[in-house]
């Protein structure tokens, strides 16, 4: 009750601002004024105050919260571990060897290797040369 009182003084007296501020032709913030007064009056209509009031004051709820917070920092945890597991795996080559089925044939793609102390990537246009030929362009 007390708090339904609060937010409706809160929300009375922002309305007050806000046609002081439209008094002296700011229209525009006495518009926003009103908006973020008219909030608590809201949620006073909408009986949000009154949920809050009774969670706030319930012990069972706050142990609710608890128990998500604890298994949201548990799956946290769960996919950092996973993240460093992962990131382990790809450098010992372990991943990449998983992913293909065990009567899977050789990947379609060759493995690129890096180009000889000469030449730079970009300089080696044979292989797109060879595609084009075959195209006729």
């Amino acid at each position: 009750m007390l708090a339904e009182t609060i937010c409706s003084a809160v929300s009375v007296a922002g309305l007050g601002i806000a046609a002081v501020m439209a008094y002296r032709k700011r229209f525009l913030s006495a518009a926003r004024f009103t908006a973020y007064a008219l909030v608590p009056l809201g949620l006073v209509m909408t009986g949000a105050v009154a949920w809050i009031a009774d969670t706030a004051f319930s012990p069972v709820a706050w142990a609710g919260f608890g128990v998500l917070g604890a298994a949201w920092l548990l799956f946290l945890s769960t996919r950092a571990v996973e993240r460093r597991r992962g990131e382990r795996k790809e450098t010992t080559g372990g991943a990449g060897q998983r992913a293909v089925a065990p009567g899977a044939s050789a990947p379609s793609r060759a493995v690129a290797t890096k180009p000889a102390a000469g030449q730079s990537s970009g300089e080696d246009f044979s292989d797109i040369e060879a595609i084009l030929k075959k195209h006729g362009i």
